[in-house]
């Protein structure tokens, strides 16, 4: 199949669709197929006659089709094959089903389901539209990306990931590259980015997963995980090659390991446009959960003592962003951290613990402030010990062990704290710190809540408390929307933070019981919010490349909405 075959002009709303295909051909190409939807008119042109059902069927019926079909699967990841094979089959389809139930299929195509799909990849495997740059090949890195067949215009987003931290699985080798996948389909759904404007990449650097290694049908190279001088070339190559192909658009990594997404974050964030969702994405998300709570509670944030439970790559990235809205607020910048306690697996983080990284020695307590502390073993601080001594009124969790938030740690919390703002934040479901249902119970209803999943509505008493879902899916959408939009050179910590406050904007946090944070059957309105705040901050700090002149316009012209393209039919022997 010829490039020219098909031309897809994704510039304006208005997508267009050129073919000089004919017959099957039409059939298998993506974007192309619209299946019982061609008219006759079109069957005849495309010389598809014949090679469909004779009845002509709208989108809606359509819909209505593949929806009863989802229905019918047993299992979530069942879905998720389904709902695969359908995005291979009829890309416009697959996005206005899942736009239309977005709220329903987002623990489908994203957390938690999206995990299982990840360890099952080469048992699957099914084809991925992606590109799959190997460790073992990297000359082959500029070819692959040209392979995908975009051109420099064509391409807001890239997204990327070497697998090392995926969700709470760990090390997943090539089948992280559905988290890629994954990220741009919310991309499309939230903030309308289409879907031919966008690369996952999956850098295949080996793997530390004895399982995925001793698999025969894993689909990976059969390494150990490559570190050191050679894995930060590779890296280096393809981000060369990117920004070289692909100058307008913005790099996202994602699920790197601690040791690497932090490192590789600092070297890129003033070279080129960039951003990690997993530090700057999850931080964000919670920065706004937590200015709602702030309001709600009356306490202003700086007077706040936070607990961080997990100083990971997504740990330390909360109260990064956390510590410099304090500053914003007015707090002495040297202060900021003194207001953090940090816990990594050994326990709270003291200055002289073994196994301190470099991006959480910030954060980390002195010895002569917790030597008079009552604990057991002053080498390995609990977290039950720390809330005891440090009355936290805010405490996050992103650990990933289950069952963390205990029943004395949270009533210790509640027993010094009126208003808890408690976020167990780890997925998937399984890995979370505590449950809201027991969070609730623990502190008489008066906790504040948001979760990493979906929890739906908990009565206590006679209040129904909606659980705020602090996903990245609030933010990440928005933000590359809003960087699309003029073409910014850079993501500042001053457009992360815009993203946020714009965020919590939406919600409303004065009725008993409300949600933190929007719905998410609201993401194309927060998409379209955050987006604008980004463009907008963008552009006063002067790194938009092109005009932004009317926003709300500018912004709702960009969004796509999936519907079927015109479609351009010309002769198969005009040349392109």
């Amino acid at each position: 199949m010829r490039q020219s075959d098909f031309d897809l002009d994704t510039t304006t709303r208005d997508v267009a669709l050129t073919i000089r295909a004919r017959g099957r051909l039409i059939l298998v190409h993506p974007m192309a197929n619209r299946g019982t939807a061609f008219t006759f008119e079109e069957r005849e042109a495309l010389g598809l006659s014949g090679l469909l059902p004779n009845r002509v069927t709208t989108i809606e019926e359509q819909l209505r089709r593949v929806y009863a079909q989802y229905s019918r699967s047993p299992s979530p990841l069942a879905k998720f094959i389904q709902l695969s094979q359908l995005r291979d089959r009829n890309e416009v389809l697959f996005y206005r089903l899942l736009s239309e139930h977005l709220e329903e299929m987002m623990p489908i195509v994203y957390t938690p389901t999206i995990g299982e799909a990840i360890e099952r990849f080469s048992h699957e495997y099914h084809g991925a539209r992606a590109v799959f740059l190997s460790i073992d090949h990297p000359e082959l890195i500029e070819q692959s990306l040209c392979n995908f067949e975009l051109d420099a215009e064509d391409v807001d987003l890239v997204v990327a990931t070497d697998a090392e931290g995926i969700l709470g699985i760990g090390d997943q080798g090539i089948g992280g590259v559905q988290i890629a996948v994954g990220k741009l389909g919310l991309y499309t759904a939230a903030a309308g980015i289409h879907p031919r404007r966008a690369i996952p990449v999956v850098l295949d650097v080996g793997t530390d997963n004895l399982g995925l290694l001793h698999s025969d049908v894993y689909l990976g190279e059969r390494h150990a995980r490559v570190r050191g001088e050679r894995y930060e070339e590779f890296v280096e190559a393809f981000v060369a090659a990117v920004t070289k192909l692909f100058p307008n658009a913005m790099l996202h990594w994602e699920d790197f390991g601690a040791g690497n997404a932090h490192r590789l974050l600092n070297r890129y964030k003033d070279r080129i446009c960039t951003f990690n969702d997993d530090i700057q994405g999850t931080a964000a998300v919670v920065l706004a959960a937590v200015l709602a709570a702030v309001r709600h509670t009356g306490v202003p944030l700086a007077e706040h003592r936070i607990l961080v439970y997990g100083a990971g790559t997504a740990g330390v990235g909360i109260a990064d962003i956390i510590r410099d809205a304090m500053t914003r607020a007015g707090l002495p910048e040297e202060q900021g951290h003194e207001r953090f306690y940090a816990f990594n697996s050994r326990g709270l983080i003291v200055a002289d613990s073994a196994g301190v990284r470099d991006f959480q020695r910030p954060y980390a307590r002195s010895r002569a402030e917790v030597s008079g502390w009552a604990v057991a073993d002053p080498a390995r601080i609990t977290l039950l010990e720390a809330v005891r001594e440090v009355k936290p009124t805010i405490l996050i969790g992103t650990s990933a062990q289950p069952g963390a938030f205990s029943e004395a740690v949270v009533r210790e919390m509640a027993a010094g704290c009126e208003r808890p703002i408690i976020m167990p934040l780890s997925n998937p479901t399984s890995r979370i710190e505590a449950h809201p249902a027991e969070l609730l119970e623990w502190t008489d209803g008066r906790v504040l809540i948001a979760t990493g999943s979906p929890f739906g509505t908990h009565k206590h008493g006679e209040v129904y408390h909606t659980i705020a879902q602090a996903n990245n899916a609030l933010i990440f959408p928005g933000l590359g929307l809003g960087v699309s939009a003029v073409r910014a050179s850079r993501v500042s910590d001053e457009m992360i933070y815009a993203a946020a406050d714009a965020l919590a904007g939406l919600a409303n946090e004065y009725r008993p019981g409300a949600s933190l944070l929007p719905s998410m059957s609201d993401l194309r309105l927060v998409s379209a919010t955050v987006a604008m705040a980004v463009a907008e901050t963008a552009v006063r700090q002067g790194y938009a490349r092109r005009g932004f002149d009317d926003p709300v316009n500018d912004i709702y012209q960009r969004m796509w909405k999936p519907e079927y393209p015109r479609l351009e039919i010309l002769p198969v022997s005009e040349p392109r």
